[in-house]
């Protein structure tokens, strides 16, 4: 659920799994568009300690902007095959990793470097606030003292990754819902500010691809 609150031990796919649900006609539309490709390779990571309902929104920003971003790909070119590669995995010991790839349209370096900051957008005025990827890179680099990165290849495709710390929670242990119900509330961080190694960090993207 994306309205879910409080810090829990989590299965990501799961919350991956259910921004799909809710995002599945615009990925599969009945009007005659082109429909886009889902690829999964979840790996065999821990529950995360998270927010869930934060998360979700993250993954929900992000989705949303790759659909975007597929579809205007297929609007210059008609019968294009739309994908979007979703992967998930445990780097630098304790980290879990998670890496939303879409072939579209891509974005410039200078668009790249702007695109954290508060209200910016290069939608048109009424189709996006310029809030999303913002509020997105405050929930992972605030909230869950993570990583949020962004690497990008114009006319071929744009890769987010996300990087959240664990504590690492066996995917197959019994936990008492009772205790898994957390009282710390995740609270919605404001400040803007950038971490110093956002750079590098999307240069380690690159890696991936």
């Amino acid at each position: 659920r994306l309205d879910e609150s409080g810090f829990k031990p989590v299965d990501i796919s799961e919350g991956i799994e259910s921004t799909l649900m809710i995002l599945r006609h615009y990925l599969h539309p009945k009007n005659g568009d082109s429909k886009i490709e889902v690829v999964r390779q979840y790996g065999r990571i821990p529950l995360v300690e998270c927010c869930p309902g934060q998360l979700n929104q993250v993954f929900m920003n992000i989705l949303t902007n790759a659909i975007d971003a597929i579809h205007e790909q297929q609007s210059q070119h008609p019968g294009y095959m739309g994908q979007i590669q979703i992967r998930t995995g445990v780097v630098n010991d304790g980290w879990i990793r998670v890496l939303i790839t879409d072939n579209g349209i891509g974005i410039t370096d200078e668009i790249r470097a702007k695109l954290f900051d508060p209200f910016f957008t290069t939608k048109p005025i009424g189709k996006g606030t310029g809030l999303g990827l913002s509020i997105s890179y405050q929930i992972v680099t605030k909230t869950h003292h993570g990583r949020l990165g962004c690497s990008s290849v114009v006319g071929q495709g744009t890769q987010f990754a996300i990087e959240i710390p664990v504590q690492a929670i066996p995917s197959t242990s019994t936990i008492d819902e009772e205790s898994s119900a957390s009282t710390v509330e995740c609270t919605t961080p404001t400040n803007s500010g950038r971490l110093p190694y956002y750079e590098e960090f999307a240069v380690l993207l690159g890696e991936d691809q």
